[in-house]
Formats: structure tokens, sequence, C-alpha cells
């Protein structure tokens, strides 16, 4: 039963939180500290002894940061809420699920893991420069915009690692639950996607009859970044002999992440880009899935 209501979940929180945004939005205070205890759940799981870096990973780092940026640049003249929408669908760090999926594809788990490490540690050092220039924050001085958002960035991201080390330390009993019981974050990742997606649907909504063209281009824009990053993230891998941990690294975000960074940080509108995003890499997965299913 547990399985079968698994492979709905996606559908029936994307639903229930726009069909309900109105009282959604009264426990979206909830979102970041329902991320770290997914995080804390996920670190759990890691074993450092099995995690080695490879020039893989700093690959994929560079197209995670200095890529976003780019397309942040290319974009801006263009349509700046545009470029918000797609520049956080590749900066935002891989996913806590990528793993999950990557085993599932016969891919290199440790690999992943590893990148999916580094990932979310390096936004969590560069988001509050970076968003320091855009968005709201940009009227704000330097570094009072820099210390506002790190203060925020750097416990969420950093510290569920920290707490990981010292329950393994310290509580080995809690740190073996929380190790065994993967599945909590699961179903965080549900309630977490439900009240983002109310958040995101609340903001449209507030816009009443507003023009809805760019809502469409930033949809539209993650879906061709989504396509991008899961192609040029295994035409890298492949080269390290890691195809799937390569398109999975690059390709699957974090998005419940993204969609909080994009209202918190940016236009609130540019949630659309990693709304979406969430439908276009999951219809990958789904492919991927299939594919190796019927060869199989």
């Amino acid at each position: 039963m547990l399985q079968r209501l698994k492979k709905w979940m996606l559908p029936i929180a994307m639903i229930t939180g726009a069909v309900f945004y109105r009282y959604v939005q009264i426990i979206s205070f909830l979102t970041p500290y329902l991320i770290f205890i997914m995080l804390l759940v996920t670190y759990c799981k890691l074993s450092l002894r099995n995690m080695n870096l490879s020039p893989l990973h700093a690959w994929l780092l560079g197209i995670q940061v200095i890529g976003s940026l780019l397309i942040y640049v290319l974009l801006y003249s263009f349509d700046p809420l545009v470029a918000e929408g797609t520049f956080i669908c590749v900066f935002c760090p891989t996913a806590t699920a990528a793993a999950v999926i990557t085993g599932m594809l016969g891919g290199d788990i440790a690999c992943l893991a590893t990148y999916s490490l580094l990932s979310n540690m390096t936004v969590a050092i560069i988001a509050p420069f970076i968003f320091s220039f855009m968005g709201d924050h940009i009227s704000l001085p330097f570094f009072e915009s820099f210390l506002k958002i790190g203060t925020e960035m750097i416990p969420l991201l950093i510290f569920p690692f920290v707490c990981a080390l010292i329950l393994q330390k310290f509580l080995p009993k809690v740190h073996s639950a929380l190790q065994n019981h993967q599945s909590i974050s699961f179903y965080l990742w549900a309630i977490s996607l439900t009240i983002v997606m109310g958040k995101t649907v609340s903001f449209i909504a507030s816009r009443g009859n507003a023009e809805y063209k760019e809502e469409i281009l930033i949809a539209l824009f993650a879906l061709i970044v989504c396509i991008l990053q899961f192609i040029l993230g295994k035409l890298i891998g492949k080269k390290y002999y890691n195809t799937i941990a390569g398109g999975q690294g690059l390709g699957q975000k974090n998005t419940v992440l993204a969609i909080w960074m994009a209202l918190t940080y940016l236009n609130p509108l540019a949630s659309i880009g990693p709304a979406s995003y969430v439908v276009w890499q999951n219809s990958i997965n789904s492919l991927q899935l299939w594919i190796r299913e019927k060869r199989n």
C-alpha cells in the first residue's frame, strides 16, 4: 500500500498545495525546518569512508556555480525574471533522493553521495554572496545583505551534516535509528513540496490578471536547462566511467530547497522555475527507469 502511495506522492503533494494554498500558507514557516531534518536524515546515511573526490565532482560543481551565473547574465538582458527562474534551476544543489534513483539505474551511489554533500556545502558558502546581488536584497548594503542571508543559509545546509557527525560520535543509537529510517525524509519531502507549491500558487494568484507570458517562459527555460543538465552530466560522467552518477548529480535537483530559496531571496515569481522543474526532472527519471526496466 505504501509503495503504491509513494508512486503518487508527487502529484498528490503538488495538487494539495495548489488547491489548498490559502491554508498551506499558514504553515509555510516550517519549510526551512523540514529541509534541515531531511538533510540530517540523509547525512546520517552517508559514510565518509566511502567518499572519494573525483575530477567529475569538480566539473559538475563548475557547471552548477559558473554555469548558473553565465545563464543569469545571458538571460538578464532578455528578462530579469526569467533569468532568476532559470538561474535557480541550475544553481540549486543535488536532490537528497538522487542517490536512490542512481542506485535504481545501476549507477555509483558513493560517487553521487559525495557530490550531493559537496553540492550542498558549496551552495551554503556561495549563496549568501550571490543572493546579495539579486532580488530584493540588492537594495541593502552588501555586508548587511550577506550577513542576513548567511545566517539563514549556512545553518540550514551545513549544520545538518555537523549534527549527523555529532550524533554518530556521541549518540550512536539515535544516529542508527535515523540511518535505518530513511523513509522519514520522503514523507517530509512530500509535506515540504505541498507547502512550497502552495506558497508559489498563492503568489501567482495574488497577481490577479497579470500577464502570464513570463510564467510560461520561466517554465519553458526550466525544461530546457533540465534536459541540458541531464545530458551534459551524462557526457562528462562518461569520461570518468560514471555516466549515471554524472547525469543524476547535475540534473536531479533539490527542488523544495530551490523553491524556498527563490521565494525567500529572489522575485517570488521565479519559484515557477523550480516548481516546474519538479515535473520535468521526475518525467525524465520515470523515462530512465522505464527504459532500464525494458532492457532488463
